[in-house]
This record gives structure tokens, C-alpha cells and sequence, in this order.
């Protein structure tokens, strides 16, 4: 029956799928680090909750999931960068600060450009459980977006481009 009548577990990873889950998990773990400073900058409280939360619920589990995934088909995981320390927002110089709506921005350029790779990643991939953990994925990065669009607009952060009424 070949691969059509396997579970997917059984289904060995084709070169794109180990190439793309191996690159994600990389990324993973340098956004966790980002996220870390980024939390560290962030002044208002509703978007450090928010982003405490994406970090915890979201990205955190998403890179054991794609790890979990790479150790059991004996794929060699990519390094980690070191975790950053927890600073309080008035050691960090106002010249090297982040500004809160700065660093919702770069999140939210973070969640666009994952959602596009975990579209790419579902298309190519050829295992349904891989498809379908990268459809979950795209999905939480889209209501975290949704989330952050609302503290965005809440706190006047969301400038739009010019209205051509034309």
C-alpha cells in the first residue's frame, strides 16, 4: 500500500519536511529569546501580559512540539541561544529602550511572517499530523494578531497608510 496506508508517525520525513521543521525550531527558539527582551522593555501592561502570554501558551509550546517531533524521527536539533535575564523596565537606558509600540510592531511583524511559513510548511508537507500541527499553529498566531490589534488600536499604537478617496 505504501505510504498512503501507513499512520503518519511511520511516514519518514522527506528532505523539505526535515529542512523546514528543523529551520522552524530554530527560529522558535531564537523568537523565545526575543520575546524575553522584548518583555523586559515593554512598559504597558497590557501588551506584557499579552506578550507573556504568546510566550508561555504559544511560541513556548510550539517549539516543544516541533522538537518533540524532530528528537523522535532522530533528526539533530538546532543549538538554543541563552535564555535573558528578567530586568526591570528603568535599568534599561532610555536610549536603548524599546518603545511599547515599537516592540507591538516588531510582534506583530513576528506573527505575520510564522503564519506565512506555517502556510508553506502545511502545503509542502506530505504527513497529516505535520499539517495539521502547522494548521494549528497559523490558527493561534492569527488570534494572538487579532488580540494585538486590539491592544494596538486600544492605545492608539495602529497607524494606518493614507485613505485615497480618489
Amino acid at each position: 500500500m505504501g505510504i498512503l496506508g501507513e499512520t503518519p508517525q511511520d511516514i519518514p520525513l522527506h528532505s523539505g519536511e526535515v529542512f523546514h521543521l528543523w529551520s522552524y525550531l530554530q527560529s522558535a527558539k531564537e523568537v523565545l529569546v526575543t520575546m524575553q527582551v522584548l518583555i523586559n522593555h515593554t512598559g504597558d501592561h497590557d501588551l506584557k501580559v499579552l506578550l507573556e502570554d504568546m510566550l508561555e501558551n504559544g511560541f513556548t509550546q510550539e517549539e516543544q512540539q516541533v522538537e518533540t517531533l524532530l528528537k523522535n524521527t532522530g533528526i539533530r536539533l538546532p543549538p538554543a541561544p541563552p535564555d535573558r535575564p528578567n530586568v526591570e523596565l528603568q535599568d534599561i537606558p532610555a536610549g536603548a529602550r524599546f518603545n511599547d509600540s515599537e516592540i507591538a510592531r516588531l510582534v506583530q511583524k513576528e506573527l505575520l511572517s510564522g503564519k506565512m511559513l506555517c502556510s508553506y510548511v502545511t502545503g509542502i508537507s506530505m504527513r497529516e499530523d505535520i499539517k495539521t500541527m502547522f494548521s494549528e499553529f497559523h490558527t493561534e498566531r492569527e488570534e494572538y494578531e487579532v488580540k494585538l490589534l486590539k491592544v494596538m488600536k486600544e492605545k492608539g499604537w495602529l497607524t494606518s497608510p493614507p485613505i485615497n478617496i480618489k
